[in-house]
């Protein structure tokens, strides 16, 4: 069987989308040494991802989320003689001589539109025509899913949940002085609360300000609060109510953190805290739950899925329920031993070994019609 997957995005960016990739990839590398895999990369990335002989690179012009990418890469790919496509960021090429398969990570563009810049709502907008096309949709969650066929309106049978999983390097870190050694580098004291994303309005950090600020006035916390990841977009009220809620050094925003650094502080936190309004799979909760992290995430959309009864579940509109929640795991201990526990058992129970084989899977099913 011959195998394309579109990875141009790795050329512009890692994260996200990009993880999934980079994971599955190698994943399917480890299963795999007999079909033949294509991947299909943009010109200006010049990484050879994997480096195995059943693995080959094809350059294309086409950019990433380009207007014409649909119809252009139909006409790169179509003397390469696949069997299968996937697209792993949902669009497939719009008259393939092939089978195509996509992934659909979330369709928080669709239920809350007035999260996303225009420039990524034009790119959003294409999904009616993807899902309508594609052979097959693979969703990340069961969530995702039901939201591909109420919203899209897409026959159940036409998608298969595979669940994604922590990278690795994820795990408890035995050597303390490690960990010291991180909340000394960022400047952070014990006990400090962790929020890992990009900076962006579905993510709900305004809440967390909220529930932090609470925290320090009527429960006389001494934390915390430490804010990994970068600006994104639509970030400016989030920098605005940090000024007016004045927390002086409290509040640390770290930026983009580099991989094993993420670790250490994931290791160095009392609690991880995700107040997301929307997640298609809700990744950093299992990354956390995967360090030994104690975890509050919101009672929406997929988090619930992913984190079971390993972590604290809270209305995502309401600052005075995560005060409490926070509150309860910042002055707790064995609740906090307890959510330590099952989170760990939780995180084992997702695998990208697992992943990369259901993804094969699909890939021989619709191979075969």
């Amino acid at each position: 069987m011959r195998i394309g997957i579109d990875v141009r995005i790795l050329g512009y960016r890692r994260a996200g989308i990009g993880q999934y990739i980079l994971r599955l990839v190698e994943h399917l590398a480890q299963l795999d040494k007999e079909d033949e895999f294509y991947l299909l990369q943009s010109r200006r990335d010049g990484y050879e991802y994997i480096r195995q002989p059943n693995f080959h690179r094809r350059l294309l012009w086409t950019p990433s989320h380009h207007r014409l990418d649909p119809w252009l890469i139909s006409l790169e790919t179509r003397r390469l003689g696949l069997d299968v496509l996937h697209s792993p960021d949902f669009i497939p090429p719009f008259w393939p001589n092939y089978r195509t398969v996509i992934t659909v990570h979330d369709l928080g563009f669709l239920r809350f539109p007035h999260f996303v810049p225009a420039g990524a709502s034009r790119h959003y907008g294409k999904i009616d025509r993807a899902v309508k096309l594609a052979d097959h949709i693979i969703a990340v969650s069961h969530s995702t899913k039901q939201d591909v066929v109420n919203l899209l309106g897409v026959s159940p049978e036409r998608i298969t949940v595979i669940h994604e999983a922590a990278n690795p390097v994820y795990r408890p870190i035995e050597d303390r002085e490690q960990v010291e050694a991180i909340k000394d580098k960022y400047q952070l004291r014990d006990p400090f609360i962790l929020f890992v994303s990009t900076i962006e309005p579905r993510k709900n950090l305004p809440t967390l300000l909220r529930a932090f600020r609470l925290l320090l006035d009527d429960y006389r916390a001494d934390v915390w609060l430490a804010v990994a990841g970068e600006k994104g977009w639509l970030y400016e009220d989030v920098f605005r109510l940090v000024k007016e809620l004045k927390f002086g050094p409290r509040v640390r925003f770290l930026g983009r953190v580099p991989l094993n650094d993420l670790v250490l502080l994931y290791n160095a936190a009392w609690l991880h805290v995700h107040p997301s309004y929307y997640e298609g799979f809700g990744l950093t909760p299992l990354e956390a739950m995967a360090c030994g992290t104690p975890t509050i995430v919101s009672n929406v959309s997929s988090l619930p899925e992913v984190v079971g009864d390993a972590g604290l579940l809270v209305d995502p509109s309401s600052h005075e329920e995560l005060a409490v929640a926070m509150w309860r795991l910042l002055t707790d201990s064995a609740l906090r031993e307890v959510l330590r526990e099952k989170g760990l058992q939780r995180a084992r129970t997702f695998s990208w070994h697992k992943a990369a084989r259901q993804h094969l899977e699909v890939y021989r099913q619709i191979a075969e019609r």
